[in-house]
């Protein structure tokens, strides 16, 4: 299968499971961004979201 040329960001907050750079970068060719945080987990919107929130618009301001 073909990697996927979307855009794509991720996050890898800090309670929460870690992503694998090396599958994601097999499987997307187009990572804009991936930023690492040292508070969070997988409920960011709730815990961290001020963190959650400048990762999106990050993302976002990259693509314009």
């Amino acid at each position: 299968m073909e990697p996927t040329t979307v855009p794509l960001g991720l996050a890898n907050f800090a309670w929460d499971f870690p992503s694998v750079r090396t599958l994601a970068e097999r499987d997307h060719a187009n990572i804009v961004s991936w930023n690492t945080y040292d508070r969070g987990s997988h409920f960011a919107a709730h815990d961290a979201p001020d963190l959650l929130v400048d990762d999106i618009r990050e993302f976002f301001a990259k693509l314009r």
